[in-house]
């Protein structure tokens, strides 16, 4: 008996009038396997349209946390001992993966949160001449945090002069802004399908032709041998189908438009407050995030005052909501660690939304400074 599932249109060859295709394995040779083939490397087609790159260079993850450890993995393998560089404003995920594998070391940034690529390129030659070159950079697309975006262009252009694979963590740009992978070059990227829209619990490493790693996760050959387990295909499915909508003409930027709008009406509302100021560069920033700090009060009362006027905000990193630790992106930047609020937009926020907080944000710090004096 086969199980039928929802794509998004029926694509190829499942029942086009219902939109169903079989829930069957997409590694056997049966019909259903076929069709449910098909309808993974439709998705894996709209992936790599999205980010300009051939289908065979994207591999399916359960996420970007997956993505992420796949690549350090994979080229800490390639050589062994040799130390990887990153900068303290890294994802979590980033800087775990990253310590358990090799020796760290650590780039400085500036206020906004901004790498140097001179310091990239620095810290390179320092590595090599003491015997160990680096075996991987990584180098954020942009900030998860302050939404910063980094010179990734350059710091990719600096690791190749020296033969250095270099890892772009691209989850809070991909879907927000034009991504072309092949045209910035970067060896290994990885991208979240949440994060743009689609589904959790999916995302994928987008991989340099060429280039030829140690998988993570091994005792199959899915994803031509380069991630086992049994696909998620549903997760591909939407996947496919949020990177399918992105790509078409005009939509990308047009969403890009609204989410600056409306983070902009966030950050006036924001720092129209005494005591609060923006954090990362407002402009040079990915649309849908921006991050301020508030004097006289900690973050966790305002996240809680904001949630009881209905408004779900972040303090830091979605990945650290259940920390009460400063935020290490924070302290990197040398700013305060432990008053931040990160606000962002998605595909479903309104500009009612929006003005519930403007309408809100004022008083709950107003309160919480009071009940604090």
């Amino acid at each position: 008996m086969v199980r039928w599932l929802e794509s998004a249109g029926g694509a190829g060859g499942g029942d086009s009038e219902s939109g169903l295709v079989p829930a069957a394995d997409p590694g056997r040779v049966h019909t259903e396997g076929r069709v449910v083939r098909a309808v993974v490397e439709d998705a894996r087609d709209s992936l790599a349209a999205l980010f300009g790159v051939r289908p065979r260079q994207v591999v399916f993850t359960s996420g970007g946390t997956e993505a992420v450890n796949a690549a350090t993995w994979g080229a800490t393998r390639a050589s062994p001992g040799q130390p990887v560089l990153l900068a303290g404003v890294e994802h979590s995920c980033v800087r775990d993966a990253s310590d358990r594998l090799a020796p760290l070391v650590r780039l400085g940034v500036d206020r906004a949160g901004r790498i140097d690529p001179a310091a990239v390129e620095d810290a390179i030659r320092r590595s090599s001449a003491s015997g160990t070159p680096p075996a991987l950079v990584h180098c954020q697309a942009a900030n998860h945090e302050v939404g910063t975006l980094q010179p990734v262009a350059d710091v990719v252009e600096a690791c190749h002069r020296h033969g250095v694979v270099v890892h772009v963590d691209a989850c809070a740009l991909a879907g927000q802004l034009p991504l072309d992978v092949d045209e910035l070059g970067a060896d290994l990227l990885s991208v979240s399908a949440h994060k743009l829209g689609g589904p959790p619990g999916i995302g994928a490493l987008i991989v340099r032709r060429g280039l030829r790693l140690d998988p993570l996760l091994v005792g199959g050959e899915q994803e031509r041998g380069r991630r086992a387990g049994l696909e998620n295909v549903p997760g591909m499915i939407g996947f496919g189908a949020a990177a399918g909508a992105l790509a078409q003409p005009g939509v990308l930027e047009s969403e890009a438009t609204a989410a600056r709008r409306r983070t902009g009406h966030l950050l006036e509302a924001a720092v129209a407050v005494a005591g609060v100021r923006a954090v990362g560069d407002p402009e040079g920033r990915v649309p849908h995030i921006v991050c301020v700090t508030i004097d006289g009060v900690e973050a966790e009362p305002v996240l809680l005052g904001l949630d009881q006027a209905g408004i779900a905000a972040h303090s830091g990193s979605s990945c650290s909501s259940e920390s009460l630790a400063p935020s290490p992106v924070l302290e990197a930047m040398g700013v305060d660690a432990e008053r931040s609020l990160r606000l962002s937009v998605g595909w479903s926020t309104t500009d009612d939304d929006v003005d519930a907080f403007t309408g809100v944000f004022s008083g709950v710090v107003t309160r919480l400074r009071a009940l604090r004096a």
